[in-house]
C-alpha cells in the first residue's frame, strides 16, 4: 500500500518500523511511488501553471464527450425491475399532464451520492421529465427522504388524481445510508410508503414508482400493487440522472440494467449485522447471504432486469460439451464424507487449467421493436456435493447491443480452475467432475467435465 486514505499510517507506521514490523525498504517503495507520479505530472518543475497539466479547469472536465459519458453511465445503470401491462414506455402523445412527486423528485445533492466531485451541472428528475411534457405538476409529498410526516400527502395525492400519469421518486440519500451510518431497515424511510400507496390509489393514470437509493430497499408492496404499473431503480445517477431517467420513462433509451446485489426483504434485518457467514446454516434458519448461497426469499434478485425488448439466447451448437482435465502427482481425491465424487485441489494443478481453457458461444436475439442494450450475465452451476458449495455463481458477463429483431454473437472465455471450481468450508478450491450447467436467461448448456490422469483432450464428443 502506497497510501492511505486517513491518518492511520502516519499515526503509527514509526511504531510499526521500530517493532520490527515494517521494513523501511517498504517505505522507500512507497515514497518512490508518490513522488514519482509528481514528478510525471511537474509539480517540481516550478510553477506549476506553466507546466502541461497546470491549465487543466471546467473547460477540460464539463467537455461534451464527458457530459455525454456520464449520460451513457447513468442510462446504463437504470434497472427496471417491474413494468406491468408493459406501460412503460410512456407515449408523450398520450400524456399532456404529467405528477412528478417524492421526495427526490427534485433533490440535486442526492443524485451525486457520496464521495462526489464537483457536477457540471444537474439535470434532477423534475427537470429531466419538463423536457417531455409541458404541464408538469410537483409536489414533494415528503420535505424530506425521513418523511417523518404526511401533511403534503394530501397535495401529492390531488395533483396525481388530476394528471394523465405519475412518476414518484422515493429512496433514501446520504442521511440514511454512508460510510460509517449503517441502516437498521430496509423499508422505505417514515412514511413514504404509505404515501406512495396514498398517491397511487388517487392517481387516475398509469404510476411509475422511481427507486433512488445505493442498497437495496424493500418494495414488495410495490411489487405486487397492480395500481403501481412500473418500478425503476437508478441507484444514485450523477448529474445527468434526471435526464437519463426521463429518456428511458419516454421511450428514448432502452433500460437494460442488471441489480448488482440481491434485494432482501425487511425480514433479513432480524439477522445480527455481525453474522457475516456466507454459507446458510439450516440447524440455526441463518439462511446465509449473496445470491450464491442465501435460501431465503427475496424482493428482487442479483441480476434481475427488464427492458422494453425480449431477449432470447441460444448456446451455439459448436460450443465444446466434454472437457477433460489431466491431474498430476496424484492430485485426484477420492470421495470421503465431504465430497461425493474425486475433485482436484486447483491450487496444486495450474498446468492443466491454463490448457483446459475453451469459448462458450452464444447467440442473443431482439424480439422487441427498439433496439435495445442490455447485461448479459453467465452463471454456472457445480455439480459440487460439498457442504456449503453455492447454488450457482456468475462467471462472464457483457454488455451487448442488438438491433430490433437482429441476433448478435457473444463469446465467454472459461477457465474451468478459476469459473467452475468452488470453496470448500476449510478454504480449498476444488474442481469436481460431472456436469456443469451455464446459463443465461432461460438458456442452458451441459458440460461434462472428467478428469483424468496425465492425459489431456476436448471436443464436442
Amino acid at each position: 500500500m502506497d497510501i492511505n486514505c486517513g491518518t492511520y499510517l502516519l499515526r503509527h507506521t514509526i511504531s510499526a518500523i521500530k517493532k520490527g514490523k515494517v521494513e523501511e525498504s517498504s517505505i522507500d517503495r512507497a515514497l518512490f511511488n508518490l513522488f514519482s507520479v509528481r514528478m510525471r505530472l511537474g509539480l517540481f518543475d516550478g510553477d506549476p501553471k506553466r507546466q502541461k497539466y497546470g491549465n487543466l479547469g471546467l473547460r477540460h472536465v464539463c467537455s461534451d464527450e464527458h457530459r455525454h459519458l456520464a449520460l451513457e453511465a447513468a442510462r446504463e445503470g437504470i434497472v427496471l425491475l417491474k413494468n406491468g401491462g408493459n406501460i412503460l414506455p410512456l407515449l408523450k402523445s398520450q400524456i399532456a399532464s404529467l405528477a412528478v412527486i417524492g421526495p427526490n423528485a427534485n433533490a440535486p445533492a442526492t443524485l451525486i451520492g457520496d464521495y462526489p466531485g464537483i457536477p457540471c451541472k444537474i439535470t434532477t428528475p423534475l427537470v429531466g421529465l419538463q423536457s417531455y411534457i409541458q404541464t408538469i405538476l410537483y409536489a414533494p409529498g415528503c420535505d424530506y427522504v425521513n418523511c417523518s410526516s404526511n401533511e403534503g400527502f394530501g397535495e401529492a395525492a390531488r395533483i396525481a388524481a388530476k394528471a394523465d400519469a405519475v412518476v414518484m421518486v422515493v429512496g433514501l440519500d446520504l442521511s440514511q445510508e454512508t460510510e460509517g451510518h449503517d441502516r437498521v431497515s430496509l423499508n422505505l424511510p417514515g412514511e413514504q410508503q404509505n404515501m406512495v400507496s396514498e398517491v397511487a390509489r388517487a392517481s387516475r393514470g398509469p404510476v411509475v414508482l422511481v427507486l433512488m437509493s445505493g442498497g437495496p430497499v424493500d418494495v414488495s408492496f410495490a411489487k405486487t400493487d397492480p395500481s403501481i404499473s412500473s418500478i425503476l431503480w437508478v441507484g444514485y445517477p450523477g448529474e445527468a440522472g434526471g435526464q437519463a431517467l426521463a429518456q428511458v420513462i419516454f421511450g428514448d433509451y432502452n433500460p437494460g440494467g442488471r441489480l448488482p446485489m440481491t434485494w432482501y426483504p425487511q425480514a433479513f434485518t432480524k439477522v445480527p449485522m455481525n453474522v457475516m457467514n456466507m454459507r446458510p446454516n439450516f440447524s440455526t434458519g441463518y439462511p446465509g447471504r449473496t445470491y450464491r448461497f442465501y435460501t431465503g426469499t427475496t424482493v428482487f434478485q442479483f441480476g434481475h432486469g427488464l427492458s422494453y425488448s425480449n431477449y432470447s439466447y441460444t448456446f451455439a451448437s459448436m460450443s465444446i460439451n466434454r472437457i477433460i482435465l489431466p491431474a498430476f502427482n496424484n492430485q485426484v481425491v477420492s470421495p470421503n464424507t465431504e465430497m461425493a465424487s474425486n475433485h482436484i485441489y486447483v491450487d496444486d494443478n495450474t498446468v492443466s487449467c491454463e490448457k483446459g481453457k475453451f469459448n462458450v458461444q452464444v447467440s442473443v436475439h431482439n424480439h422487441g421493436r427498439m433496439d435495445g442494450s442490455h447485461a448479459l450475465l453467465m452463471f454456472a452451476k457445480s455439480p459440487a456435493t460439498h457442504r456449503g458449495a453455492p447454488q450457482r455463481q456468475l462467471i462472464g458477463f457483457k454488455r451487448v447491443h442488438v438491433e430490433s429483431g437482429r441476433s448478435t454473437e457473444v463469446q465467454f472465455l472459461v477457465n474451468p480452475c478459476d469459473h467452475l471450481s468452488t470453496v470448500t468450508e476449510d478454504g480449498r478450491r476444488i474442481l469436481s467432475p460431472g456436469v456443469h450447467i451455464f446459463m443465461i436467461g432461460d438458456a442452458q448448456h451441459l458440460v461434462t467435465l472428467a478428469i483424468e490422469n496425465n492425459t489431456y483432450a476436448n471436443g464436442n464428443g
